[in-house]
């Protein structure tokens, strides 16, 4: 590696291959990379300035640097990751970018733990359709990273795999359930991870680590039989530093299949010139007010949207938020409780044993009440975003939470309790099947980053994404970096 910054000339000459408001690092070799979104290492590499092998040894140099205080990434892959940057790739405009999968999905040749004990570290014999996806479009998968059992919870903080740390201050939670790959993110040792969302957990750790994160909406992602899981609320895409990666991995990964439930967007490339409307809310369905930080942080990105053109306009929540949160929790327990009965396990988590449990004791007619609410709340949120064009709220009620506070050792009722106050904005655009994501906007008075949630119509991710980049236009967030940082 000696002499490599100099060969390549290109942390001067390349700057205008770095993402929006990304610029090359001056730094040691291993962190040559970190100031280049995905586009831009790809774009490296197409113009033959470094090769695809260089991009994933820079990647793993930066891992093995900052994971020890991170626990982001759970299981390593470098050698199959180098091996494959050697040989033939697809050619894609992410070919040859260092890539991590959560460790909730199978990656053939390698273990999917779950995030539980119960897992074996049997390697899995195919690819997930997103893993897959990925491969195909050229990425190149360096790892694993950090999840908590199952995704259960929205903190990174199980018994198998251990605390995930946040980036931005060490004993706080990156939020979950894609912590680790938010972490990743956030410390640059990846220009973007994979992630999935049930009830927030792209948006959750995005707004938690200071990068960006869009849910899809339900079923805008083929992922075969986990189409079905939860009713389709569980979905995939990335967390990322930039918008115009996340918006190029949705392209590479969306369904364009004969079958699609939407019309396939594609390459959303930046702003729109027509202005929104756009409802905004931070009183939560159920009635309660964030924390001053986070109503402070979200009025201001209410602010940055009107100086941008665009219309706020005050509004209620649709939603009734105790029967929603009764629902979702009876819906949430189901699959603790279908994965405990059919393995007489006690090597589960004491929160996933608790929250089967609760599940077994419910009368036989509660899961098909809770199923006639969430369609119920798919029908309110529908009416009300025929209204608007986007809808702006907090992602989360509280800042970044510390570990612990959310661990899955606690009781039944605390978490619960904890859970259901935490994540009251998210799970809402699960249920009802819209795209929403978390902008990183705002920061608390301590220092830690907060995301604001815009959702829009079931299908118009592409409105989503084009006023991102707006919003990062307008205050980039890219350049700024926490404690943790490789670069």
């Amino acid at each position: 590696m000696k002499g490599f910054i100099d060969r390549r000339q290109f942390l001067g000459s390349a700057a205008a291959l770095a993402g929006p408001g990304l610029r090359p690092q001056r730094a040691a070799a291993h962190d040559a990379f970190s100031g280049y979104d995905g586009i831009g290492q790809a774009q490296l590499v197409r113009s033959k300035q470094v090769t695809a092998l260089e991009l994933v040894d820079s990647a793993i140099e930066r891992i093995e640097a900052a994971n020890p205080k991170l626990n982001a990434v759970v299981w390593e892959m470098f050698e199959h990751a180098r091996a494959r940057a050697k040989g033939a790739l697809p050619a894609s405009p992410l070919t040859g970018v260092p890539y991590l999968i959560k460790d909730l999905n199978n990656v053939a040749g390698e273990p999917t733990t779950w995030g539980s004990r119960f897992s074996a570290d049997t390697p899995a014999t195919i690819n997930d359709p997103m893993p897959q996806k990925a491969i195909d479009a050229g990425l190149v998968i360096a790892g694993k990273t950090n999840t908590p059992e199952f995704g259960l919870l929205p903190t990174t903080e199980s018994i198998r795999l251990g605390p995930c740390h946040n980036p931005w201050k060490l004993d706080c939670s990156p939020s979950g359930s894609s912590g680790g790959a938010a972490a990743a993110v956030a410390a640059g040792l990846v220009p973007a991870a994979h992630a999935s969302d049930g009830g927030g957990s792209i948006r959750i750790p995005s707004s938690c680590c200071g990068v960006f994160g869009l849910k899809p909406s339900r079923l805008r992602m083929n992922l075969g039989p986990e189409n079905t899981v939860l009713g389709g609320a569980v979905t995939e895409n990335c967390v990322s530093r930039t918008v115009r990666d996340s918006a190029m991995l949705f392209s590479l990964t969306e369904d364009t299949g004969d079958f699609a439930r939407f019309k396939p967007i594609g390459f959303v490339t930046g702003p729109a010139k027509r202005r929104l409307r756009i409802a905004f809310t931070t009183t939560s369905c159920n009635g309660v007010e964030p924390h001053p930080d986070v109503k402070a942080a979200v009025e201001a990105s209410a602010k940055l949207c009107e100086s941008l053109g665009h219309t706020i306009v005050p509004a209620q929540n649709p939603v009734n938020g105790q029967v929603f949160y009764e629902a979702f929790l009876v819906v949430w327990s189901s699959l603790p409780a279908m994965l405990v009965r059919r393995t007489q396990s006690n090597l589960f988590e004491p929160y996933t044993l608790e929250l089967a449990d609760y599940a077994r004791k419910l009368p036989p007619d509660a899961l098909p009440k809770a199923w006639a609410v969430f369609k119920d709340t798919e029908a309110q949120v529908d009416a009300f975003m025929a209204n608007y064009d986007a809808w702006l709220t907090p992602v989360l009620a509280l800042p970044p939470v510390r570990l612990g506070e959310l661990a899955p050792t606690l009781d039944l009722k605390t978490l619960t309790e904890r859970r259901m106050h935490y994540v009251v904005y998210t799970q809402i655009h699960n249920v009802a099947g819209t795209p929403a994501m978390s902008a990183p906007l705002g920061m608390s008075q301590g220092g830690l980053p907060i995301g604001s949630q815009f959702a829009a119509a079931k299908g118009r991710e592409d409105l989503l994404y084009a006023l991102a980049y707006e919003l990062e236009a307008a205050q980039p967030w890219a350049t700024r970096t926490p404690k943790v940082w490789v670069g």
